[in-house]
């Protein structure tokens, strides 16, 4: 797998993380579910950066 396909991979991880905290446990919380999501974002981000820039 090439570098290309690595980051498509780790960007439809992270949609998929997003989307599954979201149904689970934040359906009617906007406000959480912005927070929420902005944290996994910018977790993911870091994690990106730090490991496989």
């Amino acid at each position: 797998m090439g570098k290309s396909g690595a980051n498509l991979l780790y960007g439809v991880i992270m949609a998929g993380l997003i989307v599954g905290v979201d149904l689970l446990f934040f359906r009617d919380r906007f406000w959480e579910r912005l927070l929420a999501n902005l944290g996994i974002v910018l977790v993911s981000g870091a994690f990106y950066l730090r490991f496989l820039k």
